[in-house]
């Protein structure tokens, strides 16, 4: 190394780096400043000592503009696997005596039904009554970058292909069909075709893209020949079901998680009924990460169920 490499972590006030994060993950110097409950000229002063630091300019400031240099963004990856890495310390440290202690962060998409992974969770909590747990929900793309990134130990999430140096398995797979409410004018009627649901405005998950996880619901509204375009879009399956229910659009949603609604009334399934598309909900990990012992052992026992219990067993229909 260079003696300028070989001074740089020593010299380097280690606070500037969780401040640029701060800043680049807020989109701006003074909602930053808001985030962190400090004055918008100490941001400032703290991202001009960092890029003094490391001679180069990290990001663009200009009025009514903000973006990340190259030298920022390769950065700003560097910083998160460090708060990722610093974050962990704690549960790494809990060590008890013989019995199990820790936290798990479970960090999933939005309604995760799956009575396998309920088995497991109540088995393991019941093993380990001194393990404490947090549930987080977010969208898939941002659970794939906090794994990748190292700010969380595993993910339940959908994926449009596995990331690379990550590894993923599948948790359990689910069949997907489209939706009516109540208040939608084909709910009633005594039978409806396929042609019936063209030109029919809808309402989607964000993921439902060429390039999203969800490409074969995608497919299937293309199918159905819906109208072009949404007219109702979320990423959380709770709001998308309030929509398809208030009459917005007809939508997707999983035939398993879909069926209690069916059976009061709440929610019809429309045609197609034949080859409707089998997507898969994924266990998440990044095997460069250190894990606390409870988030080792639980992975462990979703191991176990993947490997005890065949993937047919698992895909519910």
């Amino acid at each position: 190394m260079k003696p300028y490499e070989q001074r740089f972590p020593w010299t380097l006030d280690w606070n500037l780096l969780r401040t640029f994060m701060v800043v680049v993950e807020q989109r701006g110097i003074s909602r930053a400043a808001d985030f962190l409950g400090l004055k918008q000229p100490t941001i400032s002063a703290a991202l001009k000592r960092l890029e003094d630091a490391t001679g180069h300019e990290l990001v663009i400031r200009k009025p009514n503009e903000f973006s990340v240099t190259r030298a920022g963004s390769l950065l700003y990856k560097e910083c998160s696997l460090v708060f990722g890495a610093v974050s962990q310390l704690p549960s790494l440290l809990a060590v008890g005596g013989e019995e199990l202690r820790g936290h798990i962060s479970i960090t999933t998409t939005s309604h995760v039904i799956s009575p396998h992974l309920d088995d497991t969770l109540h088995g393991f909590a019941m093993a380990h009554p001194k393990v404490t747990f947090s549930v987080t929900v977010a969208d898939s793309e941002e659970i794939e970058a906090r794994v990748r990134q190292n700010r969380v130990s595993f993910g339940i999430c959908l994926l449009h292909k596995i990331p690379s140096n990550l590894k993923a398995r599948i948790l359990y797979r689910e069949y997907f069909g489209l939706f009516c409410g109540p208040r939608h004018r084909l709910f009633d009627r005594k039978r409806i075709t396929l042609p019936d649901l063209e030109g029919e405005t809808s309402v989607s998950f964000q993921t439902e893209s060429d390039q999203g996880a969800l490409r074969p619901v995608a497919q299937l509204r293309a199918r159905a020949k819906l109208a072009p375009g949404w007219r109702g879009v979320s990423s959380n399956l709770h709001e998308l079901r309030r929509m398809i229910v208030a009459g917005i659009g007809i939508g997707a949603l999983p035939l398993h998680v879909a069926q209690r609604d069916v059976e009061l009334g709440r929610l019809r399934q429309l045609p197609p009924y034949d080859a409707l598309p089998l997507v898969n909900l994924y266990l998440l990990t990044n095997p460069r990460r250190k894990l606390p012992d409870a988030e080792e052992a639980f992975i462990a026992a979703c191991g176990t169920l993947m490997d005890d219990v065949a993937l047919e067993e698992r895909t519910y229909r």
